[in-house]
């Protein structure tokens, strides 16, 4: 099997061939747009699951819209036109390939906080403003990273024309980047708008019922394990992490770019050490480390030999993925349900509390829902296969007895 592993490109424009459903709404979004040229503000959202190919999409949009700003005979001539993410991973790769595009710059990626603060200094507007990764806007304000709006996207759209923005309700993983569909129609209403859903899974190969289960587990119910799991896809649950830890190894020398990453509950600061992971079999390995290089984390070869976690991988693919779930996450036996206890969070800034959010117990609900958000991201990493290691030990002897049962 030869697979190209490099970010840059699984992303680049002109280099795949798009479904119907991609191709339809790349020039729907294009007409949207065109039609919304005349107006003062406007806004386009894709709502869909990790690997719907939100991002394949939005790079094709901002190449064209790029060309357009060339062509003498395009509404679009002459625009001023930025690329924003907040995820400094995924930033990355999109500067990496701006340099190789024609007329895209590297100039034309930015963070939210980055475009703001520099439109607003200069009093300037942009025309087309493309987002990826929008539920990871910045919904309060954050001193520690120089945002003192109240909300990213109000500020957006106000200083924009055209906005462009991907949405999954269930990657939203801290609470002051929290989301839900109220509090985004509400700053949306007024704003002539269109929307689309998409739903087909492009990433994993996994089939439809492994997806469902993995949707089911990661809104806290454990259902049993589909009998088609492993159709098509290396499926495998381990009963200890270091068995694990030795099969990524072992896909990772077979095909690249194969990588163990784990939920929170460990020891982390960000104080430069080394911060590890212990689990059974024998397992120890440093996790959460910051990556200063250029290079996205997994494509670096070295972080083999280093757990990864969502701050790392959202955004990106992996051939194969191994995942411990950490000590928050644990397996109530009397209604069979995954729950959460937020005392052993050890990132407790993902889960900080909002004064715009006053009921205690609904906040609670959110802080155990961003957990399991992350649970989700991060089990649909793999392409090719998905290894599960869980720390509680009822919930590993239940995933090892469902696993056991389709071999």
């Amino acid at each position: 099997m030869t697979i190209n592993n490099q970010a840059t490109a699984k992303l680049a424009p002109n280099a795949h061939q798009f479904t119907a459903e991609q191709a339809a709404l790349i020039q729907k979004i294009k007409q949207f747009t065109t039609n919304s040229w005349n107006q003062k503000h406007s806004v386009f959202t894709i709502y869909g699951d990790c690997g719907t190919g939100k991002s394949l999409i939005l790079s094709q949009l901002f190449y064209d819209f790029q060309q357009a700003r060339h062509d003498e005979h395009s509404p679009l001539y002459q625009s001023q036109n930025y690329f924003l993410v907040n995820h400094p991973e995924v930033l990355k790769v999109y500067k990496e390939m701006a340099g190789s595009e024609a007329n895209v710059l590297k100039k034309n990626f930015m963070r939210p906080t980055s475009f703001i603060n520099q439109l607003q200094k200069k009093h300037e507007q942009a025309d087309v403003v493309i987002i990826d990764e929008a539920h990871l806007l910045l919904s309060k304000p954050d001193h520690y990273n120089n945002f003192y709006g109240d909300n990213q996207l109000s500020e957006i759209l106000k200083l924009s024309k055209v906005v462009i923005v991907v949405f999954d309700m269930q990657q939203v993983i801290q609470t002051k980047n929290y989301w839900d569909q109220r509090r985004l129609d509400k700053i949306l209403a007024g704003y002539p708008q269109a929307s689309y859903h998409l739903t087909h899974q492009l990433r994993i190969t996994a089939r439809p019922n492994l997806i469902n289960w993995i949707n089911q587990f990661s809104k806290g119910k454990l259902t049993p394990l589909p009998k088609d799991a492993r159709k098509d896809y290396d499926f495998r649950v381990f009963a200890d992490a270091e068995s694990m830890r030795q099969a990524i190894v072992a896909k990772n020398d077979q095909v690249g770019l194969s990588r163990i990453v784990s939920t929170t509950g460990y020891p982390s600061t960000l104080d430069g050490g080394l911060h590890y992971i212990t689990e059974t079999g024998g397992f120890k390995m440093p996790w959460d480390q910051y990556n200063f290089t250029s290079t996205p984390w997994a494509e670096l070869s070295q972080t083999i030999a280093e757990v990864g976690s969502i701050y790392t991988c959202q955004g990106f693919d992996l051939n194969y993925v191994g995942l411990i779930l950490g000590p928050p996450v644990y397996l109530d036996e009397a209604t069979n349900e995954i729950k959460i206890d937020l005392s052993k969070q050890t990132n407790t800034e993902s889960i900080k509390r909002r004064k715009d959010i006053p009921d205690p117990a609904e906040f609670e609900r959110i802080q155990r829902q961003i957990i399991l958000n992350s649970v989700n991201v991060l089990m649909k990493r793999g392409v090719y296969g998905t290894y599960l290691y869980a720390h509680d030990p009822k919930l590993r002897q239940a995933l090892v007895r469902e696993f056991a049962k389709l071999k």
